[in-house]
């Protein structure tokens, strides 16, 4: 059996450096807070989700059709302050990576969905670009996963062959499509479980964990 040889790290973001930025639990947190309907808001949300996290919605258009086509008692600033708050860091992930990738020089590039305004948040406030060499962000490409062709283009972005490449992500189903392209995946399921799986690929660890939680 041939050597797995990686030399680039494909990972997701939310999930895995970071909270979701507006999944189910934050959208909760947002119609709890703010006293909105809520199946009135999240039958809102997934008509028109997809179309904001590929960039081809505006942001603030993307919050009229959810929560401001009628008058609130709230304003549009307090909402997005809200909504941006509801990201939480995993320090200890990020932290991980990046010894991953500095003991194994690898290239590492996000795949991410996100939109654009929160995505650009969140590289700032979390210091993303400190571990990233490029962003292959749904609302950059104008594509999403599971849609291969997002994977196909981080690929050709990062100039990297398939065989050469690993795929992290907390959802399997964006994993499978990976290994579909024949990357090699590992299907995001904590830190500690995902340390275990990396010794397949022969990754230089030495003193990673110490460094890591410093």
């Amino acid at each position: 059996m041939k050597d797995k040889i990686v030399t680039t790290l494909f990972l997701d973001i939310g999930g895995v450096l970071l909270s979701n930025g507006w999944g189910a639990e934050q959208r909760t947190k947002a119609i709890e807070h703010f006293k909105l309907d809520s199946s009135e808001m999240n039958e809102r949300h997934h008509l028109t989700f997809d179309t904001y996290e590929e960039g081809k919605l505006d942001f603030k258009e993307y919050l009229k059709r959810i929560v401001f086509y009628e008058e609130r008692q709230f304003s549009e600033d307090e909402f997005i302050k809200f909504m941006f708050k509801q990201s939480l860091v995993y320090q200890d992930a990020i932290n991980f990576f990046k010894e991953i990738k500095k003991q194994n020089n690898l290239k590492v590039i996000a795949v991410n969905n996100e939109g654009r305004e929160l995505n650009a948040y969140r590289i700032t406030e979390f210091k993303l670009n400190e571990l990233f060499d490029a962003f292959v962000s749904s609302s950059f490409v104008h594509m999403r996963k599971p849609d291969a062709d997002i994977f196909r283009m981080a690929i050709d972005i990062s100039q990297t062959t398939p065989e050469h490449s690993l795929y992290i992500d907390d959802r399997l189903m964006f994993v499978e499509v990976a290994k579909s392209l024949g990357m090699y995946g590992i299907h995001y399921q904590g830190l500690e479980k995902t340390k275990s799986l990396l010794k397949e690929y022969k990754f230089e660890m030495e003193d990673v964990k110490k460094t890591a939680n410093s």
